[in-house]
């Protein structure tokens, strides 16, 4: 698996990688110092199986890098932060999944 390089969009509110020549994005909202994870979308025919989770992993990271809070409202992504703990610190206070 290749680094992941991702582009903050903010026009559109996504983070967006290319991925086998396709689109691929997570969707977000901002509010105070949160980031609302809220749509995950992968093109089909993506080979790599370990991609998704790159590509999550190196959004998480560029938001802790913002020293900002994530509320995954996206079941995928909030799956990926249940078997990734190393990530809890990123959810606000109060919030568990």
């Amino acid at each position: 698996m290749n680094e992941v390089v991702i582009n903050n969009n903010e026009f559109l509110r996504q983070y967006e990688t290319k991925v086998d020549g396709k689109l691929a994005k997570i969707e977000y909202a901002s509010q105070e110092r949160k980031v609302f994870l809220t749509k995950l979308v992968i093109p089909e025919g993506v080979t790599d199986p370990e991609f998704k989770d790159e590509f999550i992993r190196t959004v998480l990271r560029s938001i802790e890098d913002k020293n900002l809070s994530v509320v995954p409202t996206s079941p995928q992504i909030a799956g990926f932060l249940r078997k990734h703990k190393e990530f809890k610190c990123l959810l606000p206070v109060g919030i568990r999944i």
